[in-house]
């Protein structure tokens, strides 16, 4: 299992988009008062799917690697993935966080 680290926009739109095809999935919902159909509501939405968000999907995974990392421990390459800074040239833009600095945030 690989991991990855997202930014706070990339979380934010992987959540819009989970919310735009759960709401393509449940369909529009219709008024009890007036009888015309609307959308569903975030809160509806979430009291009809009671799955965890990909968000919390993709942290938990996260978290369960680099426990299973730490627990192999260093003599295979996947520590030194985790601790290790990227050498050799470098990105013009601002530096991607490490999974070692990833699994620090999810706590």
């Amino acid at each position: 299992m690989w991991t990855w680290s997202l930014t706070l926009r990339e979380e934010h739109r992987l959540g819009v988009f989970e919310k735009r095809v759960l709401k393509k999935i449940f369909g529009p919902k219709r008024d009890d008062v007036s009888g015309e159909l609307r959308r569903i509501h975030n809160e509806e939405l979430n009291d009809l799917y009671s799955s965890p968000n990909i968000i919390q999907v993709i942290k938990s995974r996260r978290m369960r690697w680099v426990r299973h990392v730490v627990c192999v421990g260093d003599w295979r390459g996947a520590y030194v993935v985790l601790v290790s800074i990227a050498k050799g040239r470098q990105p013009f833009e601002r530096p991607r966080h490490r999974g070692e600095d990833t699994g620090k945030v999810d706590l």
